[in-house]
């Protein structure tokens, strides 16, 4: 699972270079690939299933979406000093400017958008 991670991880970093976004909006950059990860680890961990990771600009919000296999629509909990992990979907929250699940045929996809800086402004994102 981790490679797969790792391998979703790396796919993201070659398309925000490409966009340029390494250099123009590292944290936000930084929040993308937090966000894949949480979102790849959720597909595998919770839904017993492969991620399918889909990016999408549209020159206004960088869509990132994983499908995964279970229709299992996931929900914010509170953190626990009880038990480990359960804070993912917490942080893609926090992440991403906004995020939808939905109901897809054969599962559900996790859709987070990304609001790179306007040119000129600093990229203040906290991750």
């Amino acid at each position: 699972m981790s490679s797969d991670v790792k391998t979703a991880r790396d796919w993201c970093r070659e398309r925000l270079r490409a966009l340029g976004w390494t250099d123009s909006a590292p944290q936000t950059v930084d929040a993308v690939l937090l966000t894949v990860s949480e979102l790849v680890t959720n597909a595998h961990v919770h839904a017993h299933s492969n991620a399918q990771l889909v990016m999408t600009w549209d020159t206004r919000c960088l869509h990132v979406a994983v499908h995964d296999a279970s229709s299992d629509l996931p929900t914010p909990r509170p953190p626990s000093s009880e038990r480990l992990g359960g804070r993912g979907i917490l942080l893609v929250d926090a992440l991403a400017d906004s995020w939808e699940a939905r109901p897809c045929p054969y599962g559900k996809a996790v859709v987070a958008c990304f609001h790179p800086p306007a040119a000129g402004e600093p990229d203040e994102r906290q991750t």
